[in-house]
């Protein structure tokens, strides 16, 4: 990773991943510790965090700490990154990697599982923003990434929730890179991965009792790491994980009537089968 000005692999930087207990907030916690950073480890699950962490240590990380919390709460945030910089002194990166996933017609999401993705996704990244931008700004730099996914270009079935919250995570991160263009050291870069291999479809939320697996291709979250923390210091404000995330948007953008006919159809039968 490099911020503006530093060098490639310049070490010892604080750096703060959210969703850091599995999938691809694990993924860029590990690769981060082999560049030596001080890692802050955040999620809701203490134990697996602990685990995590260990990692890191071995993997060569210069510390890590955990910090159990949930995103979706503003004043735990608050007091989260408050720690954070009264320990370290600064803030130099910021992954915000946590979210949560529901299954099922809208009108068949209970309003608590609609409540509960919108407010892990989407209302999680405005208060990690809320309580982070404003460290980067007293320190004139730094970068605030947001991992939305490929779900924030698209419209697919029986994921509303979901979708509607990373439709929500795009325009946060368009309105707060406006909001932050007088500071320019200050950076805030938005990643959309496409399918990925996590634990997100294990505990997915689905109200018709169906067991839902990544839509193939699918990526690691190795892979979907390496592009989030290539965005640290880069000159790209927005990316995606995979070539084949544009075709998709292309095509969601260039023939709608045809995509909304074909993606029921499809997105049923390579991603959702019906539980025994």
């Amino acid at each position: 990773m490099r911020l503006p000005g530093g060098p490639r692999r310049r070490a010892g930087l604080v750096v703060l991943v959210t969703g850091a207990s599995s999938g691809i907030g694990a993924a860029v916690a590990r690769q981060a510790a082999g560049d030596h950073h001080h890692l802050v480890l955040v999620s809701r699950g203490k134990q697996k965090l602990g685990e995590v962490a260990t990692e890191c240590l071995a993997a060569g990380a210069a510390s890590a700490t955990v910090h159990a919390l949930d995103v979706g709460d503003d004043e735990a945030v608050r007091l989260g990154i408050d720690e954070v910089v009264a320990e370290h002194g600064r803030l130099d990166v910021v992954v915000h990697c946590a979210g949560v996933v529901t299954y099922g017609r809208s009108e068949e999401t209970s309003a608590e599982d609609f409540a509960s993705v919108v407010s892990t996704n989407l209302l999680g990244s405005a208060n990690v923003a809320r309580h982070v931008v404003p460290v980067l700004r007293r320190q004139e730099r730094g970068d605030l990434v947001l991992v939305g996914s490929l779900l924030g270009h698209l419209a697919v079935p029986d994921m509303t929730p979901y979708v509607v919250s990373k439709w929500g995570v795009r325009a946060l991160a368009r309105q707060l890179r406006i909001e932050n263009l007088d500071v320019p050291g200050v950076r805030i870069s938005h990643v959309a991965p496409g399918s990925v291999d996590t634990p997100i479809y294990d505990n997915a939320i689905d109200s018709a009792g169906m067991v839902n697996t990544p839509p193939p291709p699918t990526i690691s979250p190795e892979r979907a790491a390496r592009a989030v923390l290539a965005q640290v210091g880069g000159g790209r404000l927005e990316s995606q994980t995979a070539w084949l995330n544009y075709a998709m948007i292309g095509a969601f953008n260039l023939a709608p009537r045809v995509w909304d006919r074909a993606i029921g159809p499809v997105f049923q039968a390579v991603s959702r089968t019906r539980a025994r």
